[in-house]
């Protein structure tokens, strides 16, 4: 499938697979946090849009648009410079790109995953992108007053991939007892005593190794028992690049 970014001639965004690491995660011992797949996963999931250059922003905690004021290192085109556009502490960045994803398919867009900036948090939003002719925006609101927050060139300042509009209307919600699904109970009980008798080997007998010390069941894809239940498991996102324009227009 296609997911299409078309160019004004003044437009030149920059626009890349989302890149797994987060500098919080590399400085946990040994890197510890990257053990949590679901967590890494959700920082490559997707493309991120990243500024050319840096940005100061600083809200004094009024309602207006003159509340927020913005400082941008370098020469950049007003037009395009994030500002302050909708008042109520929101700093906004523009995104130059005209987006086109399959019919049915929307674009999730929001904050780098698992990257918080203190002071300020990104607001997210979904854009129909298989019909819509308009550019969107990334904002983020800033949650103190009287306080300073940068962006440095090259930062990621959104996040966005494609999600299909009617699939969340598909899933029909429901509890159940544990007890009702025999086999996932089983397997659940066996996985709880194996972390247990982990747990107490970790504090009786720790390990030298640092990869030791973690089970690694869902990571590998398999169960207590070793058992793998599907095919497609996924310790890394496959996000391809942005193809360049010629690559587009001959299509």
């Amino acid at each position: 499938m296609d997911l299409i970014c078309y160019l004004h001639p003044s437009w030149n965004p920059q626009i890349r697979p989302a890149r797994p690491q987060r500098p919080w995660m590399d400085a946990t011992p040994e890197s510890f946090a990257y053990r949590c797949l679901p967590l890494s996963m959700a920082n490559g999931h997707g493309w991120e849009v990243a500024t050319r250059c840096a940005v100061d922003a600083w809200w004094d905690g009024g309602a207006g648009v003159d509340a927020v004021k913005v400082s941008v290192e370098g020469e950049v085109d007003p037009a395009s410079a994030p500002s302050s556009m909708f008042g109520q502490g929101v700093l906004t960045f523009h995104v130059a790109g005209l987006f086109r994803t399959p019919p049915g398919w929307n674009l999730w867009v929001g904050g780098p995953p698992n990257q918080g900036k203190d002071g300020i948090a990104p607001l997210s939003g979904l854009v129909e992108t298989d019909w819509s002719p308009f550019t969107f925006t990334m904002n983020w609101r800033f949650t103190r007053p009287n306080h300073k927050i940068r962006f440095e060139a090259d930062e990621p300042f959104a996040f966005l991939f494609p999600i299909e509009r009617a699939a969340l209307e598909r899933f029909e919600p429901r509890f159940a007892p544990l007890e009702s699904a025999p086999e996932l109970a089983s397997a659940f009980q066996d996985w709880s005593a194996s972390r247990d008798a982990f747990q107490q080997q970790m504090a009786s007998n720790p390990p030298t190794k640092p990869a030791d010390r973690w089970q690694k069941h869902y990571y590998r894809g398999v169960d207590a028992a070793g058992c793998p239940h599907i095919e497609d498991h996924r310790t890394k996102s496959h996000v391809r690049p942005f193809a360049p324009a010629e690559a587009v227009a001959k299509k």
